[in-house]
């Protein structure tokens, strides 16, 4: 059978496509490490220091010499990149993409198909997804409800209650690998880059039904070292803002529960990073309250601090629709409940 020539694919045919392909990275390891699409494996065509030859050679010799050092490096290596591929792909259907789209996909494409692959090529490779992604939110304008509250009620808990219950949600902290405090990195993995974080905020956001409500919770612009997207954010101020409470001692209580599985040393860390914002005479009570693995009374110091900090979001949150609803049980579902209904019944 002749080989099918590999199909240039754009990123709205993409989303709409119901085709099971592998995402193949064709970039070299450290621009596949610094962000890439989600789910995609990198099968790079050239490595971190032949990819810097071939640019410096293209930069001060020619184009045509840099084509062919190219060939040089990955003309060793196509047996290899062959069966790599049917490693990842045994069903021989890949997406291909590289930095723009031009001769590193274009190459890679050519020598799958030629084995039998059915190839897609991303038009204007990864430079065009970025671009697309950053202003897919700018095109849209979905019903986004924001989840919102003092420190402790559990908001996180209460998103995924709502998930559980037929609720579609986005869930920032945890594609940031963090909980958005000082405290917030306890726990996590390490956290992506900002790139790669906004890479997977909108494979999450473009799968959903934008005619629908979706629920987010509340958070500053950095989640951590990780950025909301400017126009992302900008859709959070502008439909629905939820704030709830729930009684203090629950609140403490629950943040106990949260951070005092973690090591003394690990939470004193934390509590360095508000001195500034606490005192010192408070950061010392702090550690003597550790120390005597009393994890209340050092919440009730945090507590302090992010109650003020909130306080002050609040009264500056700028979001056209505010709902306020205060709960004597802080039993989560019970939360998630009411506000599904409170929803239906305001038709948001």
């Amino acid at each position: 059978m002749p080989a099918i020539p590999p199909t240039l694919i754009d990123m709205n045919a993409l989303l709409h496509s119901n085709i099971e392909w592998v995402i193949i990275d064709v970039r070299s390891p450290a621009e596949f490490a610094k962000a890439h699409i989600p789910d995609a494996i990198n099968l790079p065509l050239f490595s971190n220091e032949e990819r810097a030859i071939v640019g410096t050679t293209y930069k001060q010799q020619s184009p045509e010499e840099a084509l062919l050092i190219g060939l040089e490096f990955a003309g060793l290596k196509m047996r290899q990149y062959i069966e790599q591929a049917l490693l990842i792909a045994p069903e021989k259907k890949v997406m291909v993409y590289c930095w723009r789209g031009g001769k590193r996909s274009e190459s890679m494409g050519w020598l799958l198909s030629m084995a039998g692959f059915e190839v897609h090529i991303l038009k204007g490779g990864y430079k065009y997804y970025r671009r697309y992604a950053l202003h897919y939110y700018a095109m849209n304008q979905p019903k986004l409800i924001v989840l919102g509250g003092q420190t402790g009620i559990g908001k996180t808990y209460v998103l995924h209650q709502l998930l559980y219950k037929g609720e579609q949600i986005i869930d920032l902290e945890k594609l940031a690998n963090h909980k958005g405090s000082a405290f917030g990195s306890l726990g996590e993995a390490t956290q992506p880059s900002t790139e790669h974080f906004e890479n997977l905020l909108f494979e999450q956001f473009s799968k959903l039904d934008l005619s629908k409500r979706i629920f987010v919770e509340n958070e500053s612009q950095a989640i951590g070292t990780c950025l909301i997207p400017r126009d992302f954010f900008v859709l959070m101020k502008q439909y629905y803002y939820i704030q709830y409470t729930i009684p203090y001692v629950d609140r403490v209580d629950r943040l106990v529960q949260q951070y005092a599985i973690y090591p003394i040393s690990d939470l004193k860390a934390r509590f360095d990073k508000i001195k500034n914002k606490i005192g010192g005479e408070q950061l010392k009570r702090a550690y003597q309250f550790l120390d005597q693995n009393d994890f209340g009374a050092a919440a009730v110091i945090a507590l302090k601090f992010y109650d003020k900090t909130y306080l002050y979001g609040f009264e500056n949150n700028t979001t056209p629709h505010k709902l306020m609803i205060d709960f004597e049980d802080a039993d989560t579902v019970l939360i998630a409940e009411e506000i599904i209904k409170t929803c239906n019944q305001l038709n948001i």
